[in-house]
């Protein structure tokens, strides 16, 4: 189920609102929270039902591992190789769905064979449960979390709201939510607050990210042949395609969360306006940037041993970042180019050098746009065309109704066949880019937004009029693009 769909929005969060307050008000409370787990099994099931027994199965499993590693001693195993066992478990699982076809195909190319492909359909969220439950068996070991309830722990792992897309949250920072016994009760603020940050979010994909999406897919799946200008086009629709999507689900995700009292992780904070490399990885999926760092790049030793391990260690983390956001050479790719970014900023910091913050910006804005590129493309050819366009001076393409006072440029090698030589790209495509880098460089994120929220005329009116566009915006059912990951 989307949510970005009209069963979502009028059917099923209301029935879920409803039946889970009224549980509460009886004090049912047992069958509230197994209540939410219905419906979230129901919210996950509603794609595919074959998925269900995949994720049933996971946290079966890693609950009965994560009890084992919260008692003081256990007789088979070592707490450690217990632990290793989950992981390796996990991993397995995520790496036989994701990765099993990727390493065939390598495999083949490699050894010149003709192994046949499982051609295995990817069951949704799997990235995102997997990295949460690992990050619970981890915080078992070191005696920081515990669960005894099995509901609970189903609770925790399918919470419908951050289920398919994230963020990845600690048990610690959401349980004890659905345990409080004063969030048990309605909240109109939290049901005010909730729906104005699920409005933004819908407003954020249905008008903006699906509005980029249509110059992003033309030119990256469908022109053969680009210009410059088309090329910049192309790769500025999906930074800003991207961006959008991936925030206004998030922000949808904690609106949704917000109506039954539960405050899930920030994800996102305006991470565009990032200066430097490592600043926008504090702002970008912020839950991910977390566990990376604390459950991969620490472990390995973070920056404890100097110069050359610490570096080795950002980019094996950026590497795994990169595999796990896809099975293909260009994720790989991606996350390469954000490891070594992260090294030369740090050694550039030693220098104490410092550039103008628009400068600044200005560089770390564009290496983001271009190894999005790297992130979007199916194919590695494919990338290489587009960032091949955004930087041949050869292929400058201009409005024929300039050639007469301009002719001179054809000397440089400008041809005057239109700004749109090759696509059916519309020319409002710039205004729509500037109107991207308005949103995220000069207003406020949602997130500031709700910091400074009062239940007054003027955001009650914002609240409709925003509302009121996104869902009469919704034509067709697009997926989020993270639901790929």
């Amino acid at each position: 189920m989307l949510f970005n769909s009209f069963e979502f929005i009028f059917v099923f969060l209301p029935i879920t609102f409803i039946v889970y307050f009224l549980l509460n008000k009886n004090k049912l409370v047992f069958f509230s929270k197994a209540w939410i787990l219905l419906a979230s099994l129901f919210f996950y099931g509603y794609w595919n039902i074959v998925y269900l027994p995949i994720i049933i199965l996971s946290l079966l499993f890693n609950f009965y591992i994560g009890q084992l590693l919260s008692k003081e001693k256990i007789s088979f195993l070592s707490k450690k190789q217990l632990l290793f066992l989950g992981i390796t478990a996990n991993i397995a699982l995520l790496g036989y769905f994701k990765y099993a076809d990727f390493f065939i195909d390598n495999y083949n190319l490699f050894f010149d064979s003709d192994v046949l492909n499982i051609n295995i359909l990817l069951p949704l969220a799997i990235s995102f449960f997997t990295f949460q439950q690992i990050a619970y068996l981890v915080d078992s070991y070191k005696q920081e979390t515990r669960e005894q309830d099995i509901i609970s722990y189903a609770v925790f792992v399918t919470f419908f709201p951050q289920l398919i897309a994230g963020p990845i949250v600690h048990h610690r920072e959401m349980m004890p939510q659905f345990d409080s016994k004063k969030e048990k009760f309605i909240k109109h603020r939290n049901i005010i607050l909730g729906l104005f940050i699920f409005s933004i979010g819908l407003f954020k994909k249905v008008v903006l990210a699906d509005t980029f999406s249509i110059w992003a897919n033309a030119g990256f799946d469908i022109n053969q042949s680009l210009s410059f200008f088309e090329a910049w086009a192309t790769s500025l629709s999906y930074t800003f395609q991207l961006y959008f999507d991936f925030s206004g689900y998030a922000d949808m995700a904690i609106g949704s969360a917000l109506l039954f009292n539960i405050k899930i992780p920030i994800n996102f904070n305006s991470p565009y306006k990032a200066k430097n490399i490592q600043d926008f990885w504090r702002r970008w999926h912020m839950t991910l940037g977390r566990f990376l760092m604390d459950y991969i790049y620490i472990p390995l030793g973070g920056n404890r041993f100097g110069g050359f391990v610490t570096y080795r260690n950002i980019l094996i983390t950026f590497i795994i970042a990169g595999i796990w956001h896809g099975a293909g050479w260009t994720f790989i790719f991606w996350g390469v180019l954000h490891g070594v970014a992260l090294i030369l900023y740090k050694l550039w910091s030693i220098t104490n050098i410092r550039f103008w913050g628009w400068a600044s910006w200005f560089v770390t804005f564009n290496f983001i746009n271009v190894s999005w590129v790297f992130f979007r493309a199916r194919e590695w050819n494919d990338a290489i065309r587009i960032v091949r366009g955004m930087f041949s001076v050869d292929n400058v393409s201009i409005a024929s109704s300039l050639e007469k006072n301009l002719s001179f440029l054809a000397d440089f090698g400008v041809k005057f066949e239109g700004v749109f030589a090759y696509t059916s790209v519309k020319s409002d495509v710039y205004a729509w880019i500037v109107l991207g880098f308005v949103l995220v460089l000069l207003f406020k994120n949602s997130v500031e937004m709700t910091e400074k929220f009062k239940t007054n005329k003027i955001y009650l009116f914002l609240h409709m009029a925003i509302m009121y566009k996104a869902v009469t915006s919704i034509n067709t059912v697009s997926e989020f693009l993270y639901f790929n990951f």
